[in-house]
């Protein structure tokens, strides 16, 4: 679980303490100074000062929770600042110096309320209690004009810095919801990139298992096959080698599966140059093999592809054009790429037709990986050549 909600949940609670201590400080302020004017007479003094108690423990009750809530819960921030505002205009139309008190009330309504409510209670408690004081004690006109002057700064103070207030508010939730989209997006990519990744792994899998493990039963089919074909013509000495065969290839099927299992190297390239491995599978499979070009040590990724394709192309020209069918292995090294080519003179088949099976889409996407190309060409009763070619660093000259 991250730190930072608990984090943010403290700063919070410590900036509204700071408010807290503000709205005790206008509040105790606001006493003082009504409870110390000379005008009215102590009684009233008293009665309006007396008004002002009950805001404490509304406040505390009330209020608190309200403006703590994210966001205020707005019918419940009206009733509290009707009720506050009873409270409160009274003392102010007895004693001017209440108005002292709007400090801590106004912005309030601009943290609770939106703007058009906002701005009308900030009217009412800037201007009633003006109002309500020349109606109430009928002072100088000086007196009047100035308490006038000053209601109306105040108003345009509050009203100002109040819509800055709830811009800045506004503005922080928008904030808050996208930087909550961004987490869920963030979250669900991290769920796809997941998925992906699972996705790609059993492909990785598939084709792996595809290329050796079913190639290699395959195989062992194929020769017992031949082996039961041998014993019936009592041809032993053909049987004994095709049963020597079946010994390699399930002992090459099992050491497959340990480096498929460990991740490790194909077991044909295990400490062996790629046309040594190709030599081996071309035995295997019947085949003959011809390498061009200059020999030299390349990348794992292009020579596991050659192996791959190879072991597919073997596999079902076997399969396909028969055990009869001459195959041969054509290896070209260039100076930037890396070729080849399984050729047979079997059947043949048309490439337009579909083709079920995982075998083709599956070379044709080894090959992509590492930047490379996969062709296969055939005609019905004309073979088919499967030609594989990819890149690879240009040989280093030395001096």
């Amino acid at each position: 679980m991250s730190d930072k909600p608990m984090a943010g949940a403290y700063t919070w609670d410590r900036s509204f303490r700071l408010w807290d201590s503000y709205f005790a400080i206008v509040w105790v302020a606001t006493l003082v100074f009504v409870l110390g004017t000379d005008f009215p007479g102590w009684l009233t003094r008293v009665v309006a000062a007396a008004l002002l108690v009950p805001l404490i423990p509304w406040y505390l009750a009330v209020g608190r929770p309200i403006l703590r809530g994210d966001p205020p819960d707005e019918r419940h921030a009206l009733g509290y600042l009707i009720v506050s505002m009873a409270l409160f205009l009274p003392s102010a139309i007895l004693v001017g110096e209440t108005r002292l008190m709007t400090f801590a009330l106004v912005p309030q309504c601009f943290i609770t309320l939106r703007l058009r409510w906002a701005l009308i209670a900030v009217t009412v408690i800037n201007i009633a209690p003006v109002v309500g004081w020349a109606l109430l004690w009928w002072p100088s006109d000086r007196a009047v004009f100035f308490n006038s002057v000053f209601a109306v700064v105040t108003l345009v103070f509050s009203a100002a810095v109040g819509s800055w207030i709830i811009r800045v508010i506004e503005q922080s939730q928008e904030r808050a919801d996208l930087i909550a989209e961004l987490d869920a997006s963030r979250h669900e990519l991290s769920r796809l990139s997941t998925a992906h990744g699972a996705l790609a792994e059993r492909e990785r899998l598939s084709r792996e298992i595809h290329d050796t493990l079913a190639q290699g039963f395959t195989s062992l089919l194929m020769l017992v096959q031949a082996v039961e074909a041998e014993l019936d013509r009592s041809d032993v000495a053909e049987a004994r080698r095709h049963l020597a065969l079946m010994d390699e290839t399930a002992r090459q099927n099992l050491a497959e599966a340990r480096a498929l299992v460990t991740g490790g190297t194909p077991a044909d390239l295990d400490g062996a140059s790629l046309p040594d491995a190709l030599r081996r599978l071309a035995a295997r499979h019947e085949a003959s093999l011809a390498v061009t070009g200059a020999v030299r040590a390349l990348p794992a990724g292009p020579e596991v592809v050659v192996l791959r394709s190879c072991q597919e192309a073997l596999a079902n020209a076997r399969k396909h054009a028969g055990s009869s069918a001459a195959v041969s292995i054509a290896l070209a090294y260039a100076d930037e790429a890396l070729t080849v080519s399984v050729r047979d003179d079997g059947h043949g088949f048309d490439p337009a037709a579909p083709v079920g099976g995982y075998g083709l889409a599956g070379l044709r996407a080894r090959a992509a990986e590492v930047g490379g190309t996969a062709q296969v060409r055939s005609t019905p009763g004309d073979g088919t050549t499967v030609t594989v070619r990819l890149p690879v660093p240009p040989e280093r000259s030395t001096p």
